[in-house]
């Protein structure tokens, strides 16, 4: 029915993926008579989308230009871009960052923070801030200093303005907590963690709160060469009876003997995250902060420890939590795999973090364009593996498609002989939409390489195809010419299947698939003038990009 075929491919075609439930309330508000029968009209949904799923968005596009040329045109924008815009927010004067900790490389979720954080710096014409936060010891991975920046000025287009590393500003974290114990705004507190607790949870200071200005100076000091770690704790001081007891009396700084990768063992105060993110929001003239639901609490505390210093805090937006289900993103346990030699880097393709992903060929403006999907909403999300990779898979599809050059590769080669075949030069193009990309050679003759697979489904009698090369018939096992003309082929009552196929003189490569599985094949000739890391489509199989060391080259599997 068109009703429903044209509303399929529109939700494809806008979003990469088809709700049957969304198509069912525009087929029937276009059709009322149809709501008699809706679990068949459902139905009938379901199956297009089926029928629909696997074709590219250009093949969408061409399907629809012929069913309802309406449905593309584009509708005036009402935002300033592809997101809800953000208060307050000031053409040339927003400033935002994005601010891990360097226990690994980077994963999926932190792409779609950087992602969003990236495109409201583009929307606004502003300022994209990188900050490491690096002030507990106790979990930096030395390495991530070189793999963070580099996956962010990656995912970012290198749309970040500058990089600050928290450890290299400790001087100004000690000095605003002296300027908060000389304000009477903090105390140390010497106390036992659990005595202290018990009494917070009671909503009951204790008795390190009321002590002199001059006495906290000076437990101040000792902080720095007496104390000993757990000894004691700098304190803001908050509503003790405050209705949240994560709000009271919270920790600014604490002793920490840990050796840090890039202090050594020259510091042992160090600041808790809400205190060095307050000062540093402040110092680098953040705007908004956008970040997860789970940052709300210190986000509060952040914002009373501004007003405590006379200052104005950003404004806060906060995105709801997104549960990437099935994925393994924590980078401790990966760092163990890696180094019991599981996973041979953080670029192995199995891994859902961005040196990965960077690797096989995704490019950053499929993640853009999934976290413009997802949005900046307060709603908590489940995105499972497949439905991951089907939306970052189109998103990408869409950036590397008209680029790719096409070749036929043959997974599981088997040599076979066409009984008199032509002896020619075949050209084909090396992108059947761009002709003046110009064209690969193939040296043809009797003897080809075919799948293992295909030759399996080869069925006696019919007659089956070469693409762009040949007819040809199998008669007991045996495969003979039939003609090369295509139209014969597919005017043939008994056509069978098409199949690619390489010369003798191909070259021998491997692919790595998704899984990690090395498999090797044959390519045709002419792939040798691809380059190290473009990426290319093996014909009718899957987007691959290469990687040449030496004589060795390997193709990383992309996406189909």
């Amino acid at each position: 029915m068109k009703e429903i075929t044209k509303h399929v491919l529109k939700n494809l075609y806008d979003f990469g993926q088809a709700n049957p439930k969304a198509i069912l309330g525009m087929v029937l508000r276009d059709n009322q008579d149809l709501k008699k029968n809706v679990p068949k009209v459902l139905q009938d949904i379901e199956q297009t989308i089926k029928d629909n799923s696997n074709l590219s968005k250009e093949e969408i596009k061409k399907k629809l230009e012929k069913l309802a040329p309406e449905l593309l045109k584009i509708k005036k924008e009402k935002e300033e871009g592809p997101l809800k815009p953000l208060p307050n927010a000031k053409k040339g004067k927003v400033v935002l960052r994005i601010a891990p900790s360097p226990s690994g490389a980077l994963h999926i979720g932190h792409a779609y923070g950087a992602a969003l954080n990236h495109t409201y710096a583009k929307m606004y014409d502003g300022k994209l801030i990188l900050r490491i936060e690096d002030t507990n010891p106790e979990n930096i991975y030395d390495k991530a200093y070189d793999l963070i920046p580099e996956d962010l000025r990656w995912i970012t287009n290198d749309g970040i303005s500058q990089i600050i590393i928290q450890s290299n500003r400790l001087g100004i974290y000690y000095d605003y907590a002296e300027k908060l114990v000389g304000k009477e705004k903090a105390y140390v507190c010497t106390c036992n963690a659990d005595s202290w607790r018990e009494l917070k949870n009671k909503g009951e200071a204790c008795q390190c709160r009321s002590l002199s200005k001059k006495e906290q100076h000076l437990r101040y000091a000792k902080m720095f060469n007496e104390y000993a770690e757990g000894e004691a704790v700098l304190r803001l001081k908050t509503d003790i009876q405050h209705k949240n007891p994560a709000m009271r009396d919270f920790g600014l700084l604490r002793i920490n003997e840990h050796i840090h990768p890039k202090t050594g063992k020259e510091q042992r105060v160090w600041p808790l995250m809400v205190f060095s993110v307050a000062i540093d929001d402040h110092e680098l003239g953040l705007t908004h902060v956008l970040n997860g639901k789970d940052q709300m609490d210190n986000a509060k505390k952040e914002t009373i420890i501004m007003k405590y210093l006379g200052w104005k805090p950003p404004l806060y937006q906060h995105w709801g939590f997104i549960n990437f289900k099935g994925f393994q993103l924590s980078s401790s346990q990966t760092k163990i795999k890696i180094e019991q030699n599981e996973y041979h880097g953080w670029d192995d393709i199995r891994l859902p973090f961005l040196p990965a992903l960077r690797s096989r060929g995704y490019t950053p403006a499929a993640f853009m364009k999934f976290a413009q999907k997802i949005g900046l909403s307060q709603n908590d999300k489940t995105v499972s593996m497949q439905e991951f990779w089907k939306m970052v898979d189109s998103f990408n599809r869409e950036v590397v498609e008209p680029e790719a050059h096409r070749y036929f590769f043959v997974e599981e080669p088997k040599l076979e002989k066409i009984q008199g075949s032509p002896k020619k030069k075949v050209e084909i193009d090396l992108h059947p939409d761009f002709p003046e990309k110009g064209k690969r050679i193939l040296s043809a003759s009797e003897d080809v390489y075919i799948s293992m697979v295909d030759f399996k489904q080869l069925a006696d009698g019919r007659i089956h195809r070469l693409m762009d090369f040949c007819n040809f018939v199998v008669e007991k096992n045996r495969l003979k010419f039939h003609s090369e003309d295509y139209e014969q082929y597919k005017s043939a009552e008994n056509k069978g299947k098409i199949i690619h196929w390489v010369p003798k003189n191909a070259e021998e490569i491997i692919v790595v698939k998704g899984d990690g599985r090395e498999i090797k094949g044959f390519v045709e000739k002419d792939f040798s003038k691809v380059e190290e890391g473009q990426v290319i489509q093996f014909e009718r199989m899957f987007f691959v990009k290469v990687k040449k060391s030496g004589k060795e080259t390997k193709c990383l599997y992309l996406h189909k």
